[in-house]
């Protein structure tokens, strides 16, 4: 039986077919070959897994996406840590992961999930340990990270490296404690995704006139 990197290299990208359109965007899926499918995608690369290894994802950066060997650097530097995936192996074009099964905060939001405080103080913990290994955690929202069984873990570390101050996951954390803990908490609502894009979309013109 061929090895799980050989099934990448003979079965996966001979026909995967992704595309960057805008890097501020999630690229396009546009072919995927059978049995593999996506299990999400991001703005540099997509998310995928074979159903007879299913605790594996393999994730593959679109043509033109740069960033493979520094999260490969990133991953090396955390480790063993249960609020992140591990890197097993790492081609040109993609990485071999530990499969995070969760649900978003974001997805959380949109279907009505009960998202508890510990996994905000999860969270927390996780990037403070990346900041004592060297990593300047960016990127970090409500994409981005996840609950497992009620715990807080962070699903993508590409940008660890990046030198820039970040504050996207204060702003979350304090629309947590502000908003959705004394709103919501108890009595979860499923909110719409266009409002929840809408608000996404407004917060990144807003952070974005403060920055320049």
């Amino acid at each position: 039986m061929p090895s799980f990197v050989e099934r990448i290299y003979a079965e996966l990208l001979p026909g995967l077919d992704i595309r960057s359109v805008h890097p501020r965007d999630p690229i396009k899926v546009v072919s995927v070959p059978k049995p593999w499918r996506v299990v999400g995608v991001g703005n540099y690369a997509a998310v995928l897994m074979h159903p007879e290894q299913p605790e594996k994802v393999v994730k593959v950066y679109a043509a033109g996406r740069h960033g493979l060997s520094e999260e490969v650097e990133v991953y090396r530097r955390l480790g063993r840590h249960p609020a992140y995936s591990e890197c097993y192996d790492a081609g040109e074009t993609f990485l071999v992961l530990r499969r995070l099964n969760g649900v978003t905060l974001f997805d959380a939001l949109r279907r009505g999930i009960r998202i508890p405080e510990q996994v905000i103080k999860d969270i927390d913990d996780a990037l403070d340990y990346a900041r004592k290994r060297g990593l300047n955690p960016h990127d970090v929202h409500g994409k981005n990270v996840m609950m497992v069984e009620g715990r807080g873990v962070v699903a993508d570390v590409s940008d660890f490296l990046k030198q820039e101050r970040c504050i996207m996951w204060n702003d979350l954390k304090r629309a947590y404690y502000a908003i959705y803990k004394p709103l919501l908490q108890r009595h979860p609502i499923p909110i719409p995704q266009p409002l929840l894009n809408a608000v996404r979309k407004g917060y990144r013109l807003i952070r974005r006139s403060t920055t320049s």
